[in-house]
């Protein structure tokens, strides 16, 4: 198999790389929250098509599956047409398909337009990271890769409130059109800031990768999607899952095989990448399935309003935003394995602990713990997602990102998943460990299991080299001028 040859692409130095980085975490901010914010507003919007919230499921089913299918070929096309030009484009069709959400007024035309935004979406977020991480130095990149990480922390803690508090006080239909002046910016400064490149490599177009793999996402992303549903058909759910699985290691051995792969895996050979596709997988499950689940045992078990369970969730999202200072010091003064190790294994804890949560729990114990977690979600999100480019050479990050952009897409839906199955296996068990009686056992028992599975995801990074990533945790040169 033959590595794809790409022009050396020219990092910018100043300021610059960071108001890249503040662009595209702005991008990826408008269709992370995009996703999780119309979640509250599938009645209303019912309502006004005259059809059943259930109906509307097809909506978020259609997106998912258009991403499956056209997030592989984003780093085919991002050689071919350039990282700017396909990044702006995909900025108008996500925002043009947003606001024609907005003026929907039938489930058909709604399904269409949410299709065109997976499009959109599909090229936005891989070509967004793949801008920033060919226009960042090396030694700048955990500051950059900390910016661009928080949308995927943020949006489904916020989105879920925000949308309800919009169709509280206004209409579903704002959901979509906020976005259109987001998307202005994005488009503006996008074009004031990404970098012009070309690549002078034209390989052909893997159909046959393109058509394996593009089935065997939508198969999966569909089927994670319907086990996370609340009364999901277990037997056409499995099937779409094993049927996506099956075409995926397909798409594998082919991608191994061909001389032209849509998606290059030679980058799985450097350790430091290949940790963020297993191990990373298992946390993003584990962490993926805590915003589904934390809502859901707050107000479905404990009987709390969607406002209160809101509230106590954004103090997750506090902690997010509390350890994005410390991030590039902690990782500089420590180094990647052992944050990896020590924080890994503080973040599985403290997912569990949630299994510690009653309606009688004090506040003084919950939101510490909520967070605390929160940091600790953002500490490991930033550092998985900064060693994996690590050691990855430019000819070969095309390839790696889109792997990597197709494993995160995949196991953040598996989360959804994960949890709603966690909480079908804690309501099998309960009775059998005689745990009937505790209020909303299935949900805490499904937090143990997210925390094994989170601690499961430490033991991949043990046999990290002690050195590993030291090339981008090590201070900027002209910082240590200046200190010197």
């Amino acid at each position: 198999m033959s590595t794809r040859k790409r022009a050396e692409p020219a990092q910018v130095s100043g300021s610059r790389p960071l108001l890249i980085a503040l662009l595209v975490a702005g991008a990826f901010f408008m269709e992370n929250l995009d996703g999780t914010v119309i979640a509250t507003a599938l009645p209303q919007m019912a309502v006004s098509f005259g059809a059943r919230p259930v109906d509307l499921n097809i909506g978020m089913s259609a997106y998912l599956l258009t991403l499956g299918v056209f997030i592989p070929i984003s780093g085919w096309i991002s050689d071919r047409f350039g990282a700017r030009l396909v990044f702006t484009t995909a900025v108008v069709v996500f925002t043009l398909a947003s606001v024609l959400c907005g003026f929907a007024d039938s489930v058909g035309s709604f399904v269409a337009m949410r299709i065109l935004q997976g499009i959109g979406g599909a090229m936005m977020v891989p070509v967004g990271r793949l801008v920033v991480l060919n226009n960042t130095p090396k030694d700048r990149l955990i500051s950059a890769i900390a910016t661009i990480t928080w949308p995927a922390l943020v949006a489904p803690i916020l989105g879920p409130p925000l949308g309800g508090f919009i169709t509280d006080h206004a209409t579903w239909r704002w959901i979509f059109f906020l976005n259109l002046p987001l998307g202005i910016l994005a488009f503006v400064f996008a074009l004031m800031l990404i970098p012009e490149t070309k690549n002078a490599a034209r390989p052909p177009f893997d159909w046959i990768g393109f058509v394996i793999s593009g089935f065997g996402l939508a198969s999966l992303m569909y089927g994670l999607e319907l086990i996370g549903r609340p009364d999901p058909v277990w037997l056409e759910a499995w099937a779409y899952v094993i049927v996506g699985l099956a075409l995926l290691a397909a798409a594998v051995f082919h991608f191994r095989r061909t001389e032209h792969p849509l998606i290059d895996l030679v980058a799985l050979k450097q350790s430091t990448f290949a940790i963020t596709i297993s191990g990373g997988s298992l946390f993003r499950i584990a962490i993926g399935a805590v915003p589904f689940l934390l809502p859901l045992m707050f107000q479905v078990g404990f009987g709390l309003t969607a406002f209160h369970a809101g509230m106590l969730t954004l103090a997750v999202f506090a902690g997010n935003l509390a350890m994005k200072p410390g991030t590039t010091p902690i990782l500089r003064r420590f180094g990647f394995k052992p944050v990896l190790l020590v924080n890994g294994i503080l973040n599985a804890i403290f997912i569990a602990a949630c299994a510690l949560f009653s309606p009688d729990t004090s506040l003084w114990f919950v939101i510490p713990v909520l967070f605390i977690g929160g940091m600790c979600r953002s500490m490991h999100f930033t550092a998985l997602n900064t060693i994996a480019f690590a050691d990855i050479p430019a000819q070969q990050m095309t390839g790696a990102n889109t792997v990597f952009s197709t494993a995160f897409q995949v196991t953040m839906g598996m989360g959804i998943a994960v949890g709603a199955i966690g909480i079908r296996i804690g309501q099998a068990i309960s009775a059998p460990l005689g745990m009937n009686g505790i209020t909303a056992i299935e949900f805490r028992l499904a937090f143990v299991m997210l925390g094994i599975i989170a601690l499961l995801a430490v033991v991949d990074c043990l046999p990290l080299d002690p050195k590993a990533g030291e090339n981008v945790s090590r201070k900027p040169k002209s910082s240590a001028k200046k200190a010197a």
